[in-house]
């Protein structure tokens, strides 16, 4: 079953990634979707998907799921220096 879910980070609210949306099946459509929509770049890592879908929404990533998370919004950053240059 297709799982996805949406970070989001503001530096001066947040002290950590939070969760935006998750869900799976036909929710995770949905969040998959919307990003094309206003295209927001798509990170792929099924074993972090699975252990951030079970995370409440609007609450901030454990500290044991740091590590993985910074990869992404290091691959994020990349492709944004990526399109302004």
């Amino acid at each position: 079953m297709k799982q996805a879910v949406a970070l989001g980070y503001e530096q001066k609210q947040n002290t950590a990634p939070k969760v935006l949306a998750s869900g799976k099946g036909t929710i995770a459509e949905k969040i998959i979707n919307k990003a094309k929509e206003f295209d927001v770049p798509i990170f792929v890592n099924k074993e972090l998907v699975a252990s951030l879908v079970e995370l409440e929404i609007d609450k901030e990533i454990p500290q044991e799921l740091y590590s993985a998370v910074v990869d992404v919004f290091v691959w994020l950053n990349s492709i944004e220096k990526r399109l302004q240059s």
